[in-house]
């Protein structure tokens, strides 16, 4: 859940379109030098997420036959990235205009990466972020995590994406293991024996079941865990992903209109509670909407 989201819920406005209206350079306006790749002209790292946001090409005057090709690309994690969409072929015959498309992926990161054949040509790309400004930003935003541990204590479930360990001091007795903190999405084991001094060995004979909830490591078929001696204490280090994704998006939508319910009790009763049918009425529908994803613990 992003601030946008709150703020819209909450129906906050700065009452200013420039103050809500952002432009961030990706790449600088100017001439541009030949360049038969998309490694030389890449443009800034812009965060995107919680935003509504435009990328504009701006073109100038290409030089004699020049070409320019612009990409937009999307990151989680700015170092990973992938194409997500491509401008028209600026050329002699359509240069001096703007192009302009709207970001719709669900990525944190977005950036312009372009490529120029035959002359230098003159272009600039920038992103246009809109998000309604207001001096709660500070606390909504700190309302938003605290909602978030909140329903993700309530319900023992991460809601983005979340990396975990855990240690067993020894192999499961049968053949499965139930893994916490649903849903599941992937697994790593390691172990390391008495004279180890760190996990250097690899267990990889099992399959992971991320169907079940709570999910589960299972052996493979005909395979046993390693009877290797571990060390004397938190022997088995398992390593596990959980969580709905790297959106806000991706988590289902009930948990999400339940924390902007939470965030909105919060906003309207910073002060004393007055306790009646209102207040009642908000935490059964919060109750109703996380119901069906409390998980029990283990």
């Amino acid at each position: 859940m992003s601030l946008a989201d709150v703020k819209n819920h909450l129906k906050l406005d700065s009452g200013s379109f420039a103050d809500n209206l952002e432009s961030i350079q990706s790449i600088a306006p100017g001439s541009h030098a030949i360049a038969d790749n998309f490694t030389t002209h890449v443009g800034a790292s812009i965060e995107v997420f919680g935003y509504q946001a435009v990328v504009n090409l701006i073109s100038g005057t290409n030089g004699a036959t020049g070409t320019v090709d612009v990409k937009i690309q999307e990151s989680d994690d700015e170092i990973t990235w992938a194409d997500w969409y491509s401008f028209t072929q600026v050329t002699e015959a359509n240069d001096n205009a703007t192009y302009e498309k709207a970001y719709t992926g669900t990525k944190r990161y977005i950036r312009t990466v372009a490529k120029v054949l035959l002359a230098a040509c003159e272009f600039g790309t920038e992103v246009l972020r809109y998000a309604v400004t207001s001096t709660e930003d500070a606390q909504l935003t700190a309302w938003i995590t605290a909602v978030r541990q909140r329903v993700e204590e309530e319900t023992w479930r991460p809601l983005i994406t979340q990396t975990w360990e855990g240690y067993l001091d020894a192999w499961p007795s049968g053949r499965s293991l139930m893994i916490p903190k649903p849903p599941l999405q992937s697994v790593t084991i390691k172990y390391k024996n008495q004279t180890d001094d760190d996990y250097d060995n690899t267990f990889t004979s099992f399959m992971t079941d991320i169907i079940s909830e709570p999910g589960r490591i299972v052996l493979n078929y005909n395979a046993d865990w390693p009877g290797d001696a571990l060390f004397a204490a938190n022997g088995v280090q398992i390593t596990f992903d959980c969580g709905y994704g790297a959106a806000a998006t991706d988590v289902p939508y009930p948990i999400r209109a339940a924390m902007l319910m939470m965030v909105s009790d919060l906003y309207e009763n910073r002060g004393e509670v007055m306790i009646g049918a209102a207040v009642n009425k908000i935490d059964r529908a919060v109750d109703n909407l996380l119901g069906l994803y409390r998980m029990n613990r283990f």
